[in-house]
């Protein structure tokens, strides 16, 4: 004991010390907050696919990537990638269905859009004078994101490769640019993307057609833990909250014969906090690379989808409002 000074504790008075594991704990709590239990607390995976490929002579027999599922007008739709390599090597989009997210039906045994390269797809809305206008980009051909709009979410016009420029306007150097992730905030459209899978970039626009870097460094990069060392894409941001959370798929293995899902946390889309529980969902070893996770809100509980090989939902494990939740 320091004479007049009271107990120490490590170098430190004992008030101060106590004061100091007391903010850590408070500390702990808050940042165990930033990830809702409604966000990482799922249930167990449907027992059979919901909807799968289309049959071994089907354009659509494989599914791949990323689906995109909406409610809208009482219907639940799904858009998907199909491929069957054995006919030719293109991706096509392909539509679906259902009264309840559960029960899905074909719109059409044809693509939705024939002669088009559409894979790992994500749909956003804008209101305008004229109605919503949605808009769709997905991969095309040798991984480049473009653009697809709609007013009937039937009918999609392509409007050619997203332009994305480096935060002092030139072009980004050549090459992919894959599973764009699309959302419409405070007036200006956010794109996330991914290059070779190696980091996620963010830029922003406010014509939806061409982007500019935030920065020119990824904000999600690979890493430094081992569930996500050697990949990682977003699929979905969504805000909870108040708060943005961005569901992705990651890697850990160097070969990138494995993907799971994981989670990360924003407050301004820039600066991202992983959780510290990820893996979300941890590689499946009958299906190592199901992964594509999405999430909707269906009334009573949000959902949790993957649509890569097959479409199978999660349930949240405790009811949320609806209102809490925005896509």
């Amino acid at each position: 004991m320091v004479p007049g000074r009271g107990p120490y504790h490590a170098g430190m008075p004992l008030r101060t010390s106590i004061a100091c594991l007391l903010a850590a704990a408070t500390m702990t709590r808050a940042a165990e907050l930033e990830f809702p239990r409604q966000l990482v607390a799922f249930g167990p995976p449907s027992a059979a696919a919901l909807f799968s490929g289309g049959g071994p002579g089907a354009w659509d027999r494989d599914l791949r990537e990323r689906g995109w599922i909406l409610r809208r007008g009482g219907r639940w739709h799904l858009w998907y990638t199909g491929s069957n390599p054995d006919r030719d090597p293109v991706r096509r989009l392909g539509h679906a269905t259902s009264p309840d997210g559960l029960n899905w039906r074909r719109s059409s045994d044809r693509p939705a859009v024939p002669d088009l390269w559409v894979e790992d797809v994500c749909v956003a809305s804008m209101t305008g004078s004229g109605g919503d206008v949605f808009r769709m980009v997905a991969e095309g051909e040798h991984d480049v994101a473009h653009l697809l709009v709609s007013r009937d979410l039937a009918r999609w016009r392509s409007c050619g490769p997203l332009d994305i420029r480096l935060a002092a306007g030139g072009p980004i150097p050549a090459g992919p640019r894959g599973t764009p992730t699309l959302l419409l905030h405070r007036g200006a459209w956010h794109l996330l993307y991914e290059r070779r899978d190696d980091g996620v970039w963010l830029a922003t626009s406010r014509d939806g057609r061409t982007f500019t870097n935030v920065r020119d460094e990824p904000v999600i990069a690979c890493g430094p833990e081992a569930y996500d060392l050697h990949g990682v894409a977003v699929d979905q941001v969504v805000c909870f909250d108040g708060r943005w959370y961005a569901y992705y798929h990651a890697s850990p293995d160097p070969g990138r014969r494995t993907w799971q899902t994981c989670i990360a946390a924003s407050d301004d889309l820039l600066h991202w906090e992983k959780w510290s529980g990820n893996p979300l969902l941890p590689v499946d070893p009958d299906h190592p690379k199901r992964s594509s996770g999405t999430v909707i809100h269906d009334g009573e509980r949000i959902r949790l989808y993957t649509t890569h090989p097959d479409v199978r939902v999660r349930f949240s494990v405790d009811p949320v409002a609806a209102d809490r939740l925005r896509r």
